[in-house]
């Protein structure tokens, strides 16, 4: 990532971007293992508390937001670390609507807790784990400055689509059944679609690493994980 600095002010600066990042990254994976969690628990209390967390999210985005800013104006950075200002600034965008998604989780749990469940929850889950992974990896490419991890996550996004596509032909199913499986089944497709989301943006997340790491705009291109484009 940036490089060492003989500005101590301007290194601390970069430095505490990094940290910044980085937290609000493990913020984000809270929020989205909490989700889910009050989802499988039926935790009303919970899901309203992790509603409640996004808003520590919304704040790091504002204070990251600010940082890169004041880092721009006053630095005029260039090359790598003019890279790293602009991609961090497209990273919390990505990590604060992820935020957003686990928020929206939690209110269609709170929904699906006034019925009885529909089925057991085995995709669902597993989704979560696939687009919290995905999170995580991104993140770790980051910190590890490592471009091709970054891609691996790219590639990784084929399993939560193939996951999100199984569970509404599922749901579909039970719809067509009974009638009065739509409201719950909505539901739970809904869920599906925010995790299908979260996997979306965990791809832009690996995407400007590699941009970042190597100056190279990945995005928009069939076959991003493959490691030789």
């Amino acid at each position: 990532m940036a490089r060492l600095h003989t500005d101590r002010g301007y290194e601390a600066e970069l430095h505490r971007l990094r940290e910044q990042l980085l937290l609000m990254g493990a913020k984000v994976e809270e929020l989205i293992a909490g989700s889910m969690r009050s989802l499988r628990e039926r935790d009303a209390a919970l899901a309203r508390k992790t509603i409640a967390d996004d808003d520590e999210i919304d704040r790091l985005e504002v204070d990251i937001d600010e940082l890169c800013l004041r880092i721009l104006a006053r630095r005029q950075p260039v090359a790598s670390d003019l890279r790293f200002l602009t991609s961090s600034l497209k990273l919390v965008t990505n990590l604060e609507r992820i935020g957003d998604l686990g928020v929206n989780i939690c209110e269609r749990a709170i929904e699906l807790m006034e019925e009885p469940p529909l089925k057991p929850y085995v995709d669902l889950p597993r989704m979560a784990e696939a687009a919290q992974a995905m999170v995580r990896e991104a993140l770790d490419a980051f910190v590890a400055g490592d471009p091709e991890r970054a891609r691996r996550v790219i590639a990784q996004d084929r399993e939560v689509d193939e996951l999100n596509n199984q569970l509404f032909r599922e749901l579909l199913t039970y719809m067509m059944e009974d009638t009065g499986n739509v409201y719950r089944a909505t539901r739970l497709q809904s869920i599906a679609k925010y995790l299908e989301r979260i996997g979306d943006h965990a791809t832009n997340l690996a995407e400007e690493v590699v941009f970042m790491l190597k100056g190279k705009d990945i995005r928009h291109r069939g076959g991003r994980g493959d490691p030789a484009q």
